[in-house]
């Protein structure tokens, strides 16, 4: 494991990165002794330093869950990230491509909780009692660390390249509908870029859920009431550029779209 300092030099620099938009060389060929352990230790006191500064926790995503992120990154384990609420954006929105590194967007479902989940043992029954509504979102994917040749502790220390989510669309109770069904369009300018099933996110979208709920329960943390919890990708990641539009369509579940300046 790195050591408390080095840690910290890394928090403080990708701190700075999002600052500046300036990608950091890749950690893992500065740091080759680095541990996934060591990744999260990193998010965490990144995450203490933003809350230091005034940012307040709005839920979590979950990143790499289906087979085509994997396959996108050559990642084949999950990962997470905290969502602050200056990250939540509504559909509509007009987004500024400078504020980004490297922006790209994803399709996704959101589960807004009613009730807390808490790991080791949670399982898909717990998520969906736990959930007030599902909704549609729309990830904007952001990267404080050069990309070639990333690892997942890369990502990880990146908040799981977390930049924003939108959101929009109908929400819905998840008895309401099979959500492993749920299907999705994803345009830019137009022009249909990728599609994609919800079922492709571990089966079920739920399933990253409760994955998370488990895997934090190890650092003696739970899911809270309340939170937003964005359950990963079911498309690969789309690049974006100053003046495109995004416009994603959910069929019965609504859409959602954004525009970047």
């Amino acid at each position: 494991m790195l050591s408390e300092e080095t840690i910290t030099a890394i928090a403080d620099e990708l701190v700075q990165a999002g600052v500046t938009r300036t990608p950091v060389p890749r950690l893992t060929a500065r740091y080759p002794e680095m541990t996934v352990e060591d990744s999260y230790r990193v998010q965490n006191l990144w995450r203490q330093r933003s809350e230091a500064n005034g940012r307040v926790l709005a839920g979590r995503k979950i990143g790499l869950t289906s087979r085509a992120m994997q396959m996108a990154t050559g990642i084949t384990e999950p990962d997470y990230g905290i969502i602050f609420d200056d990250m939540v954006l509504d559909s509509g929105c007009t987004v500024k491509w400078s504020e980004y590194t490297h922006p790209r967007i994803e399709m996704e479902l959101a589960f807004k909780l009613k009730k807390d989940i808490e790991g080791p043992n949670a399982n898909i029954f717990d998520v969906l009692e736990a959930t007030e509504y599902v909704i549609p979102a729309l990830e904007i994917l952001d990267s404080r660390i050069e990309m070639e040749g990333r690892t997942i502790v890369d990502t990880i220390s990146d908040n799981a390249a977390m930049g924003a989510m939108v959101i929009g669309g109908n929400p819905v109770k998840p008895e309401a509908v099979d959500l492993r069904w749920v299907s999705g369009i994803l345009f830019k300018n137009q022009t249909v870029e990728e599609t994609g099933v919800a079922a492709g996110v571990l089966n079920h979208p739920a399933a990253g859920v409760y994955w998370l709920a488990n895997k934090i329960a190890a650092h003696g943390d739970k899911l809270n009431a309340g939170e937003l919890i964005l359950a990963g990708s079911f498309t690969r990641p789309m690049w974006v550029y100053e003046n495109d539009t995004v416009f994603a369509d959910y069929g019965a579940l609504g859409t959602v779209t954004c525009h970047f300046e």
